[in-house]
């Protein structure tokens, strides 16, 4: 049986171990979630709506204790931690503020009588969410379908234990009904277990392409809806019209930001051959003004890697791109005789379609430059791997940007800014990165019982 534990990727000491769910903690969470949906179903939009901006306030007051706890937790630099937390706090106010008119009946235009779609919360709903945000992924999965009126059985990262425990206490505090929201400390087979219950009716995991592939296949033999959001590869398209300080800037941002550890990281940077010199040189220079910093110091940037175990694995991906033939333009690398989790910020180039890097994901401060001939070409090298959640354009045309966002085979592409997240615009991707949406107004119909009601009297 795995325990929780938090490893502090900073010093690699672990400074909290916790047990995972006995047998009977997983089968309390799913009766509690069960009958407390009973009840919560039939609470009314304003008494959820005004737990929900309780919430939000309480995220607001918490702010830099929570944001300590994720630095210790997996890494990220305490002011970017703090800024996830104030999304967290978008997110709950916007469907607080908004849900009642998103799940309001439709009518449909019928030739004689009356046609309606009802929209109903089906229950109880398993949520696996990762490590990479820990505040932020839990509450795009929460924050609409406790307004919807289902409840939740919540499975977090085996290395969030304290941020797991400090969302409970949140809800908890802003009054939330007891079994309305089960944190469960569960092991991979517990998750199975919660997932074929009769009693769950969906489950939705953010994660690997393994993990997806895992809880698809269970959750297809049980028939429930599952929603995936999964890796990503995101390409960030430079035209030759671009502002290349802007596109310099925003690539920094969008490829190290959370020490590139996010499934909509620029992990691909495909620059068109006219600007590629001016590109490549403002990027390297920003590049190697970076330093490695503790990820408590408010003026941290980059700090380690979640985990020793990210590290190495992203380590093994360069060396092999390496042996292939890459070009090295900013040395970086694992920090080996450093304790923790540290990894320097690497540039490559001269990437190709016969290195496996080439169609891989690389999760975490690598950064990989294309020469593209045109845009034909750039687009070309951006479909061009098997994943496809976002992409970013940087020009000034916007005909052209139009043009090359309609072929991006992707579920978001963002102009002249890297990608983001905002609580009212949906978030999730095809291809490999998954199926489903969150946020924004797609977010809160994915659980949902869309009821017709036909009249025909």
């Amino acid at each position: 049986m795995s325990d929780y534990q938090v490893n502090n990727p900073a010093t690699g000491e672990v400074e909290a171990t916790y047990p995972a769910a006995a047998e009977q903690d997983i089968q309390n969470a799913i009766e509690q979630a069960d009958n407390a949906y009973q009840d919560w179903r039939q609470v009314s939009f304003d008494e959820r709506s005004a737990l929900l901006h309780k919430v939000a306030d309480l995220y607001l007051e918490r702010q830099d204790t929570l944001a300590r706890i994720v630095a210790t937790e997996m890494g990220k630099p305490v002011a970017q931690a703090k800024g996830e937390i104030g999304l967290v706090a978008e997110i709950y106010r916007y469907y607080a503020d908004n849900a009642e008119q998103l799940l309001a009946p439709s009518t449909i235009e019928v030739d004689s009588g009356r046609a309606s779609v009802e929209k109903h919360p089906v229950g109880a709903l398993l949520g696996i969410m990762p490590w990479n945000y820990p505040h932020y992924q839990v509450a795009r999965f929460a924050a609409p379908n406790l307004m919807a009126g289902n409840t939740i059985i919540l499975k977090h990262a085996p290395q969030c234990p304290k941020t797991a425990e400090a969302i409970v206490d949140i809800l908890k505090d802003a009054g939330l009904p007891k079994g309305v929201y089960n944190n469960v400390f569960a092991t991979n087979e517990q998750a199975a277990t919660i997932i074929e219950d009769p009693r769950v009716q969906g489950v939705s995991l953010t994660g690997s392409e393994r993990a997806g592939q895992a809880v698809a296949k269970i959750a297809g033999g049980a028939l429930k809806k599952v929603v995936l959001e999964l890796g990503g590869s995101d390409a960030f398209i430079v035209a030759a019209d671009a502002d290349i300080e802007q596109a310099v800037k925003g690539a920094i941002s969008g490829r190290f930001g959370n020490t590139g550890q996010a499934c909509n990281a620029a992990k691909r940077l495909i620059i068109i051959e006219s600007v590629y010199d001016k590109f490549v040189e403002g990027f390297t220079n920003a590049v190697r003004d970076m330093t490695l910093a503790d990820p408590l110091d408010e003026r941290t940037f980059i700090g380690p890697m979640s985990s020793k175990a990210a590290a190495t694995n992203l380590q093994a991906q360069l060396d092999s791109a390496i042996k292939a033939g890459a070009t090295v333009l900013i040395e970086g690398g694992m920090i080996k005789d450093k304790p923790g989790a540290w990894f320097a910020p690497t540039v490559l180039t001269d990437v190709d379609e016969s290195m496996d890097v080439y169609r891989e994901e690389l999760f975490g401060p690598v950064a990989v430059i294309y020469k593209a001939r045109d845009i034909e070409h750039a687009i070309q090298i951006a479909n061009d791997v098997p994943f496809g959640l976002g992409a970013s354009i940087q020009t000034q045309d916007a005909d052209l940007a139009t043009d090359i966002a309609d072929k991006l085979d992707v579920g978001m592409v963002t102009i002249n800014a890297p990608s983001g997240s905002e609580a009212n615009t949906p978030f999730g991707g095809v291809k490999r990165s998954g199926f489903g949406r969150e946020l924004g107004t797609l977010g809160i119909t994915e659980f949902l019982n869309h009821k017709l009601i036909r009249d025909k009297s």
